[in-house]
């Protein structure tokens, strides 16, 4: 699979890099999201974990997929920023609120 980055966009308020892209996988399959996002993480020199990509269209019978995703500063930016259907399609959920611990009663 060949990536080219065809748009590139910063936003500081947000803490990301909202990027399209173009993947160019002819005479392949179709390519996972797990290896879109790898390939824009080392497209971008980035962490895997501060990749949200948020959708992937294959173009019918030319072998080329063209998307949107979003580049965040860290994930703990992303996890703040994003929203929820996003973050479990990626794999970034929240943290589950866990209750601080009652100390024993005798």
């Amino acid at each position: 699979m060949k990536m080219e980055i065809t748009e590139k966009k910063a936003n500081p308020l947000f803490d990301r890099t909202e990027i399209r892209y173009t993947a160019n996988h002819a005479g392949e399959s179709t390519p996972t999201k797990a290896a879109v996002v790898d390939e824009i993480a080392k497209l971008m020199k980035a962490k895997k974990e501060t990749v949200v990509l948020c959708n992937v269209d294959t173009v019918y019978g030319s072998g080329i997929s063209k998307g949107y995703a979003k580049v965040y500063g860290s994930k703990e930016s992303a996890q703040k920023f994003e929203q929820e259907y996003l973050l479990k399609r990626n794999g970034l959920q929240k943290p589950a609120y866990v209750a601080p611990a009652k100390p024993a009663e005798e």
